[in-house]
């Protein structure tokens, strides 16, 4: 077939409608080619009519005209599109729109026609791309995975727009803006609690008001952190903030709670059975007149201030979720830091129970020596040794759940100088020195040989055949098996 025989027409200026009847008799009418599908020919010639080309259509070919039912040289569709195919996968049949100026579908129409049940953003989210509103936070809560090491898990944050929320879930790394946006918020909290128990203590007489501040300002710190501020600033039922946090939030709360509520009912079971304050407050200076008058600056305010460097591990996880996960230095979980960190808050939990059932069940004897026994033969400040080792286990918690920011880690250190050179160790051996030097010269010779035996905090390698150390470790060792078969009870 030469070219001059399949266009009817020769170079040269010849026309082509002298031979156009001939031409149009020597074409196949079987073949696949281009003019057989279209009935035209190049050169000029007016298309056949829509009717003629209809007839010699094919009707079941995935070619682009068969599928979009148009032709190339500006003829209108006419009844082509009603051949069209419905259920292509097409975008045309998706969107249900021709190329060539016609206009786009209405959103409307294309949601019709979205997948519901996929894993898509659109229908996770359950929003469209094209500046729509998102759902509110409590839809997409339920929908958040709490045991996971997701993002999700990890921030342990709702998404919310309004500006109390933004504000909590502040996503800066920066010192400046996590002092700004959850330091300062915590001290002022302990210190309008430091407001009260001076108000009370002053009232009273009684400085050991302070002492019940200690564990259970540290406590509702904690608590408004994680479950109070959604409550009022989110509008989150405590239902909804419960359940939104990750299940090692709920365990370090939990941790924490544990730790305080046994503290506070030590110390106010000990100041209401004593009638009065705690002789380490009996100084020259309660004598003087102006005692109270400095006494908020000297002695409530600056626990404040502790408290709140104590508490970072047990707050900022909540006030700051997105900052402590960002600036985790491993955010993937790790098994073995979580069961230490389990480990020590159970071994440490149960040495300061032990110290404190111990030492009051001594006092009960009315012995005139001084207690050496039991766990109070490890070191001389069982009690101390183990409140340290929870507060140590609250970071590590952190680490093993990729949410430790390194600001978290001056909790603990805070924790341990208070207790060995601020109001601990010193101040109640200084206390006892002073009493017994007076009062009680045999327990004042027995507290000197217990400084040359026993170590005052940390215990010595010669405490390893000690068999209350092993039955320490035996504890912390049943409190990892008793978490894993918890955890593994919920999780099924």
């Amino acid at each position: 077939m030469a070219e001059q025989d399949r266009f009817g027409g020769w170079f040269g200026g010849n026309k082509a409608d002298k031979v156009q009847e001939k031409a149009q008799q020597a074409i196949p009418k079987t073949s696949g080619a281009e003019q057989d599908r279209y009935e035209r020919s190049f050169g000029g010639d007016k298309l056949s009519s829509t009717s003629q080309i209809n007839e010699s259509l094919p009707q079941v070919s995935g070619a682009e005209q068969d599928r979009y039912g148009r032709w190339f040289g500006g003829d209108k569709l006419g009844d082509i599109e009603k051949q069209l195919p419905k259920t292509s996968g097409a975008e045309q049949d998706r969107y249900e729109h021709w190329f060539g100026g016609h206009k786009l579908p209405t959103r409307l129409d294309i949601e019709k026609r979205l997948p519901r049940t996929s894993g898509a953003e659109q229908d996770r989210y359950e929003r469209w791309f094209g500046r729509h509103d998102g759902p509110p936070a409590t839809q997409l809560k339920g929908s958040l995975p709490t045991g996971s090491g997701a993002e999700q898990d990890r921030y342990g944050a709702h998404f919310a727009s309004n500006r109390q929320a933004n504000v909590r879930f502040v996503g800066t790394t920066s010192t400046l803006g996590l002092v700004q946006h959850a330091i300062l918020p915590s001290f002022g909290f302990h210190g309008g609690l430091s407001i009260i128990a001076y108000g009370v203590g002053r009232y009273t007489d009684t400085v050991a008001a302070k002492d019940w501040l200690w564990p259970s300002g540290q406590v509702a710190n904690a608590w408004w952190s994680a479950i109070g501020a959604p409550v009022v600033y989110e509008g989150l039922s405590l239902s909804e903030a419960w359940d939104a946090l990750s299940y090692n939030q709920k365990l370090l709360l939990v941790g924490v709670s544990a730790w305080g509520i046994r503290l506070f009912y030590r110390v106010a079971s000990r100041t209401l059975r004593r009638g009065k304050d705690d002789p380490r407050y009996e100084t020259s200076a309660r004598k003087k007149p102006d005692f109270w008058n400095k006494a908020f600056f000297t002695m409530f305010l600056p626990e404040a201030l502790i408290q709140t460097l104590i508490s970072l591990p047990f707050t900022l996880p909540f006030r700051a979720p997105i900052a402590s996960a960002l600036a985790a230095p491993f955010p993937e979980a790790i098994t073995i830091s979580h069961s230490l960190a389990i480990f020590l808050f159970t071994a440490g939990y149960s040495l300061e129970a032990l110290a404190d059932s111990q030492l009051e069940a001594h006092s009960r004897t009315a012995s005139a020596e001084l207690n050496r026994e039991g766990v109070w033969s490890i070191v001389r400040h069982p009690n101390y040794l183990g409140d340290a080792l929870c507060h140590l286990s609250f970071p590590l918690l952190l680490y093993s759940a990729g949410q430790l920011h390194p600001l978290t880690i001056v909790g603990p250190i805070a924790n341990y100088i208070f207790l060995r050179f601020i109001g601990g160790d010193k101040e109640n051996e200084e206390n006892q020195e002073k009493r017994y030097s007076k009062g009680n010269p045999v327990k004042y010779q027995e507290l000197q040989q217990y400084k040359q035996s026993k170590n005052s905090f940390w215990p010595g390698l010669g405490e390893v055949s000690n068999k209350w150390v092993w039955a320490i470790a035996t504890a912390g060792l049943g409190g990892v098996v008793l978490e894993r078969s918890l955890n593994s009870l919920l999780r099924s």
